[in-house]
This record gives C-alpha cells, sequence and structure tokens, in this order.
C-alpha cells in the first residue's frame, strides 16, 4: 500500500451528493489555500460500520468547520445510490441529516489513486480485463493540508471502524504544529505541553514526563 504522506494528495473530479443536492465535478482543489481537509473512503453504502462512522463525523461537523476543517466521505458506490442513503431514516439504517459531500466513486478511479482499493483490475486466461478482489474500498483516511499535501494517513479494514477523536485530536497537533513550530508528542492533546524539535526540547520534556 502507498504512503501519501508528505505528497500531493491524488486529484480528482466526480459528482457528489452535498446535502441532498447532486455536484458534478466536484474537487478536492476548491479547499486549497483556504481549508484542512479528512478526506475518507468507507467499503458501501447500506451497510453496517459504515453509517455510524459517516453520522458520527457529521455530529462533530461544527466542531471540525470551527477549526477551518473541511470532512469529505467517499465509496464505490453510485451517486444515486447515496442519495438513496441520504434518504433513508437513520432508525431504518440510513444517514438522513447529513450534509457534508459524499463522493460517487464508481469508476473505482479514486480508490485506487489513493491506493484504498481492495482489489484490482487483471486480465484473465482469456485476455478479458476483469476485477480481482473486492470492489470497495477499504477505511482509509487522510488529513490533507491547505497546501494540498498529506499529512497523515491510516487504513482500516472493514470491520475496525475509526475514532472520530483522534482525527480530531490529529487536526489540533497539525494546526498546533503550523502555527507554533513545536512538534507533538505521544498523546499529545490540545492544551498540552508541545516541544522543540531539538535534543534540548526532547531532553526538557522527557525530564518533565518520564
Amino acid at each position: 500500500m502507498a504512503v501519501l504522506v508528505g505528497k500531493r494528495a491524488p486529484s480528482f473530479k466526480a459528482t457528489a451528493v452535498i446535502d441532498g443536492e447532486f455536484e458534478e465535478d466536484f474537487s478536492l482543489d476548491r479547499y486549497l489555500g483556504k481549508k484542512h481537509v479528512i478526506f475518507y473512503f468507507y467499503p458501501a453504502d447500506f451497510t453496517f460500520v459504515c453509517p455510524t462512522e459517516i453520522i458520527a463525523f457529521e455530529d462533530r461537523l461544527a466542531e471540525f468547520e470551527a477549526k477551518g476543517v473541511a470532512v469529505v466521505g467517499c465509496s464505490t458506490d453510485s451517486h444515486f445510490s447515496h442519495f438513496a442513503w441520504l434518504s433513508t431514516p437513520r432508525d431504518k439504517g440510513g444517514i438522513e441529516g447529513v450534509t457534508y459531500p459524499l463522493v460517487a466513486d464508481a469508476t473505482k478511479t479514486i480508490a485506487a489513486n489513493y491506493d484504498v482499493l481492495g482489489g484490482h483490475y487483471d486480465y484473465n486466461e482469456a485476455g478479458e480485463m476483469t476485477f480481482v478482489g473486492s470492489p470497495v474500498a477499504y477505511r482509509g483516511l487522510f488529513l490533507i493540508d491547505k497546501d494540498g499535501i498529506v499529512r497523515h494517513q491510516l487504513v482500516n479494514d472493514g470491520p475496525l471502524g475509526r475514532s472520530i477523536d483522534e482525527a480530531m485530536r490529529l487536526v489540533d497537533a497539525l494546526q498546533y504544529f503550523e502555527k507554533n513550530g513545536e512538534v507533538c508528542p505521544a498523546n499529545w492533546e490540545e492544551g498540552k505541553e508541545a516541544m522543540s524539535a531539538t535534543r534540548e526540547g526532547v531532553a526538557s520534556y522527557l525530564a518533565k514526563h518520564a
């Protein structure tokens, strides 16, 4: 699996559903120079772990937006599937009320470019192009800075839901570093001490916290 940290996030244009409306040619480029982005993949609509994550991000959306962070989800379903799921009440397994963009990667090219696709295209013995493996995305999450550079990535297998608290913590850590130039040690949280990236800095920190 490719490591995208430190590299420019792969660009794309695709249809997204945003607050119940279709938007063609949606791109993360709209956030360049303006916002940090949490761009995450989930395996499929109308499934099990996925709605808990999607709704959990919606529940914290105001907090992310207050920090200047856009949240964008993506799966290999069509935009029609997204719309149907968004129109389904939560007590029926739906995600009604989710307002942030859900990107439709029906061609699987976005998931492939972010290297989170569960399978790949190959030729069979007859020379025909076929898909080998699972045609859905793993639970990938990418924290992208305002310059479009990936600063953090996480990939979980299907059964393992992600922590929105941890996503928020990493946003705080990145923004703290960008503002103050200090690095954030293990288990750092907003309001806690960071340190300078020097021998003296780490020695001072460890003397206090070892």
